[in-house]
């Protein structure tokens, strides 16, 4: 396989699809020499059928908002590959939704989906649909002419959705509704459902958890805990409070979170009320988190900034991609950190990565660390299927679990010579190798 020759054909296919080809790159520069080992995959172009998605639908979704006026936004849903499962990942409603941003996710949730062992192939969709500012009954009607679309391409056994920026509870249970209007039947077609029709305990604040998870493996292989060390989270949504609650609990202090406006530093810690602080915000639908130094005077706002400037053992980015550029790593090394442990899908850039790695600071790349959403939504299709509802405690224990397994998958795949783990190639490889087998099984198809 020669990267930058099957590089170049990609990007004359798709040019301009920015995080789509970031997403290829990083993946075949790290599974370079594990494929070029194995000319099976060679011969039957594993790479070239695994970089391009099974099917990509666009659609349009007319809506009347409260006054009667018509808007038309667009659909999308990029079914990438179901070598091991039914296409599994999320639904996005915002404004920067665009192709190369859901092909980029759903690229790497064929990864992410793998590493989790649980059978579930890579897909994702949404919409340009901003619903911040718009009434429960539009979104309603939003949602319901989204899935009048939708809902012929999903089924338990073929496609399942999930949430994502902008798609909660609420916007579930919408496109829930409409589904099962339209398929005349309840099946566990969409995870993230509600507790009392079909949904898991703590699948909101599982990625959060599954992250604070990995970091803590990752301590482990130095002789480290997270126990009395400073933690930086950047974000303030689902993520970044799963993360912030698992932290206090595993005897950590969170001391920034952040938004568009810039970020909050709390150097006494965000705990106890602080966190339900978070979730107040965040359901006010003002996208910004200056008022936390309002309620709490001894937390400092700084506005347009970013968190990683502030003295941290620990850095959790769960905001969005790209967030933590070459500057922000310079100073996480100047400060010591130890671990950096993506929360969000590709928050940090390759520069980043470049300076966080080349310093030997813990690095894990989003497809590894923030898996816990995902496995925790696959257990939501486990107990659908079952017809049963486990307890906090049980899906928590199998996260914890599905979590410890994807390390030692990284470490397997990752270690070098000198010892260092690269979760970087460590993720791709054994998420690679999952699906590439599978495809090589099955035949062309």
């Amino acid at each position: 396989m020669n990267v930058d020759k099957l590089m170049n054909e990609l990007e004359k296919k798709h040019p301009g699809e920015k995080e789509y080809l970031q997403a290829v790159r990083e993946v075949l520069e790290s599974i370079e020499e594990v494929y070029n080992e194995n000319p099976q995959f060679e011969s039957a172009s594993i790479i070239e059928r695994m970089i391009e998605p099974d099917r990509i639908l666009t659609f349009k979704v007319p809506w009347a908002d409260d006054q009667g006026n018509i808007h038309v936004n667009l659909g999308y849903r990029v079914q990438f590959n179901n070598a091991i499962g039914p296409y599994k990942g999320g639904l996005r409603f915002h404004p920067s939704v665009n192709l190369s941003i859901l092909k980029f996710l759903g690229f790497e949730q064929i990864f992410k989906n793998a590493l989790t062992t649980l059978p579930m192939g890579g897909g994702k969709g949404g919409s340009d649909f901003n619903p911040k500012g718009k009434s429960p009954s539009e979104i309603m009607r939003f949602c319901q002419s989204f899935m009048l679309e939708l809902w012929k391409l999903i089924g338990p056994e073929t496609d399942v959705p999930a949430g994502d920026i902008g798609v909660g509870g609420r916007e579930i249970g919408y496109l829930y509704g409409m589904y099962r209007k339209l398929a005349r039947e309840n099946t566990g077609v969409l995870t993230g459902k509600g507790i009392n029709w079909g949904g898991s305990l703590i699948r909101p604040e599982a990625t959060g958890f599954g992250v604070v998870y990995f970091a803590q493996e990752m301590l482990a292989t130095i002789g480290e805990t997270l126990k009395g060390k400073t933690v930086a989270v950047s974000g303030f949504g689902n993520v970044a409070w799963g993360a912030v609650r698992k932290v206090n609990e595993l005897g950590g202090k969170v001391v920034t979170l952040s938004g568009p406006d810039g970020y909050i530093y709390d150097p006494q810690g965000v705990s106890g009320k602080k966190i339900d602080f978070m979730l107040d915000l965040r359901a006010s639908n003002e996208d910004i988190v200056k008022p936390y130094s309002y309620e709490f005077p001894e937390a400092e706002f700084h506005q347009g900034k970013h968190p990683w400037e502030v003295k941290c053992d620990v850095a959790l980015p769960c905001a969005t991609e790209n967030e933590l550029n070459k500057e922000d790593a310079e100073n996480l090394v100047k400060n010591g950190c130890l671990c950096l442990t993506e929360g969000a899908n590709m928050p940090c850039t390759p520069e980043a990565i470049e300076i966080i790695q080349k310093n030997k600071i813990l690095f894990a790349p989003g497809k590894a660390a923030n898996a816990g959403g995902v496995a925790t939504s696959g257990l939501e299709m486990t107990q659908n299927a079952m017809k049963l509802n486990w307890t906090a405690e049980e899906v928590d224990a199998k996260l914890h679990q599905i979590m410890k397994k994807i390390h030692e998958a990284c470490v397997k795949y990752g270690t070098t010579p000198e010892g260092y783990v690269d979760y970087v190639k460590g993720a791709n490889v054994a998420g690679f190798l999952k699906v590439a087998n599978a495809m090589l099984d099955q035949g062309l198809v």
